[in-house]
């Protein structure tokens, strides 16, 4: 029975692609008429382009544009990525259009494509499969992936909980043409792009509906005491400091994965990176429930990891938020003396390297729960290595280096103990 996605942005599509690689039939439809033309981001961070490296994809997105070794944790304090332990130890700057294009291109080689311009409208589910409408059609699946977005409809319909924090703080995203030079001068976020520049500006009260130019010159006039003439508008948007998240990832056989799971605050540009993450998490787990291979509760895992890896993005982001405001600006002075000392911490916490999943079994291993270095092996009687290994989304057993368990979706489930092997095995590949 096919699984449906709702939703083609990275989360929807990476998803469909992992279910799509261990055979499993695979639907995703998109309420838009096609693609957003515009990039709303332009990361891909350490953990997003190891888990490309993992599927054999991360050559065609370093083709795509210049890798940076730093960034920042918030404005003042500096990130030098080249401190992490991970095989990229950088960002990659790369147009989130232009990640979704590579994604549905993939997605396309493994034989599914897009239905854009086909809603999700409603739906139920019973214990042995799910009803859908989407538009006019109705369809009988297996399981219903949302991954439409922070309003999610199926979030929405399958009565999941979305608790959090509320926005205290409002702004606007202005990607316009230009003079950046005249922009040059503090009072505002500036970012250059190609042929126009994105300025970022804070909202003093919030406000709803389509964000008209003219009233982003208002503000940028008052923000900087003169007028700087702004040309055509490409993109025009708002944002908050609001942070929640789903209160289950997994409610029968609905299941959430990217924005329509959790919302956070801007800071970092992590929201790409966590969706991709999401979804290698849960492609194999979904997999090996349809087709019948899943261990007992190997489903609810996916609930039970990024869960909690969500609720530390969470933390993670509303405190750069705080941090940024002007009021607390002795405080971001003081981590800034102290981001030195700090700075390998800060930096794998904002780039998603030091992700570490419960393993369920009894062990101490350091690389328990962690994503699996890139060793090189010997396989077959030839050299290759880990990431080379994993690409066709299968567990790895190495018995190299006293031995290692390694998950479809990379991370380690057991290291070195004979005697926990069995159990390991049983919990994450089944009987």
């Amino acid at each position: 029975m096919t699984v449906l996605v709702a939703g083609a942005g990275p989360a929807g599509l990476m998803v469909a692609a992992e279910l799509a690689l261990a055979g499993v039939e695979v639907a995703v439809v998109d309420a838009a008429p096609a693609r957003f033309p515009h990039p709303r981001g332009f990361t891909l961070s350490a953990r997003s382009l190891e888990l490309l490296d993992r599927r054999g994809l991360v050559d065609r997105f370093l083709a795509e544009g210049p890798v940076v070794p730093y960034g920042m944790f918030v404005p003042g304090m500096g990130l030098d990525f080249s401190a992490m332990e991970t095989d990229h130890p950088y960002v990659l700057g790369i147009a989130q259009n232009r990640v979704e294009e590579l994604l549905e291109e993939w997605l396309a080689e493994l034989g599914v494509r897009v239905r854009w311009g086909q809603e999700v409208v409603d739906f139920t589910q019973d214990a042995d499969g799910v009803d859908v409408v989407v538009g006019d059609e109705r369809w009988r699946v297996s399981h219903l992936i949302g991954c439409d977005g922070s309003r999610s409809l199926v979030r929405k319909r399958a009565g999941i909980a979305f608790p959090g924090v509320g926005a205290t703080s409002h702004g606007l995203v202005a990607d316009v043409e230009a003079d950046f030079d005249a922009l040059a001068t503090g009072e505002v976020f500036v970012l250059p792009r190609p042929g126009y520049v994105r300025i970022v500006l804070e909202e003093p009260e919030p406000r709803s509906g389509p964000v008209e130019l003219g009233y982003v010159q208002e503000l940028l006039n008052a923000r900087l005491g003169r007028e700087v003439p702004l040309g055509r508008a490409l993109w025009l948007s708002r944002f908050s400091d609001a942070a929640r998240q789903a209160e289950s990832y997994v409610r029968g056989r609905v299941v959430l994965a990217g924005d329509s799971a959790h919302v956070h605050p801007p800071a970092g540009a992590v929201g790409v990176n966590v969706a991709l993450a999401d979804a290698v998490n849960l492609g194999w787990k979904l997999a090996a429930t349809v087709t019948g291979q899943a261990p007992e509760g190997l489903l609810q895992t996916y609930h039970d990891e990024r869960h909690a890896a969500g609720a530390r993005v969470l933390r993670t982001t509303r405190a750069q938020s705080l941090l940024a405001r002007e009021d607390l600006s002795p405080v971001r002075d003081l981590l800034t003396e102290l981001s030195a000392v700090a700075n390998k911490h800060l930096a794998e916490l904002v780039a998603g390297v030091d992700t570490r999943y419960d393993a369920r079994i009894p062990g101490a291993h350091p690389l328990l729960g962690r994503l699996a270095p890139n060793f090189e092996v010997r396989s077959g009687g030839r050299s290759t290595t880990v990431a080379e290994l994993l690409r066709p989304g299968r567990p790895v057993l190495l018995d190299e280096f006293g031995g290692m368990l390694i998950r479809p979706d990379g991370h380690v489930a057991w290291v070195a103990d004979p005697e926990t092997l069995p159990a390991a095995l049983r919990t994450w590949t089944g009987p």
